[in-house]
């Protein structure tokens, strides 16, 4: 497995070959001794499937456990946009969106360093994502921001309207979390 760093400091592009016939294909997504490489530090507490149709957007979502909470996510099924966004107080990528391509035949996944606030759109009929996490899902917790913030301006590659939960709808603005102390400390 390749792992390649992002803009965003500590997210990685994660890639390995997917070996393929007529019966389908096969890929490793995960392997620990590769990031023990990386000096990434990750261990998984929980594991999570979300399936969704055209133009859904989820997210964008972080959590601010006391302990972190890393992922490694990959595409299981059709194609979407995976979406970071550096929302740690104090990064020298504070701000920062990445937007790569995932899909279940691609052999990509990425790993996003605890803090950074993660989404996806799903841009084939319908696609499953499904991650890793280094800590387990705490609903007091776990905060998100709008998608459609103007200010970070994500190029959602949508072929109609959004289709988002009524919470990320309402969720603040980067600049209403950060004004309100709602951001991870980097």
């Amino acid at each position: 497995m390749k792992l390649r760093e992002l803009s965003i400091k500590g997210a990685y592009e994660l890639e390995s070959p997917v070996h393929g016939d007529d019966r389908g294909y096969f890929r490793e997504w995960f392997k620990l001794p590769d990031f023990e490489i990386q000096e990434l530090n990750f261990h998984a507490k929980q594991a999570n499937l979300s399936y969704s149709e055209r133009n859904v957007v989820r997210g964008l979502h972080y959590s601010l456990a006391p302990e972190g909470q890393a992922k490694v996510v990959t595409c299981v099924h059709g194609e979407l946009d995976d979406v970071i966004v550096d929302v740690r107080v104090g990064s020298p990528s504070y701000g920062k969106v990445e937007v790569i391509t995932l899909g279940a035949n691609v052999g990509k996944s990425v790993y996003l360093p605890a803090g950074v606030a993660h989404g996806f759109c799903v841009t084939s009929e319908n696609a499953s994502l499904t991650y890793l996490l280094s800590s387990p899902f705490n609903a007091s917790l776990e905060l998100e921001i709008n998608p459609m913030d103007l200010e970070l301006n994500i190029q959602w590659r949508l072929t109609g309207d959004p289709v988002l939960s009524d919470k990320d709808a309402a969720a603040p603005s980067l600049s209403a979390r950060l004004d309100a102390g709602e951001l991870p400390k980097y």
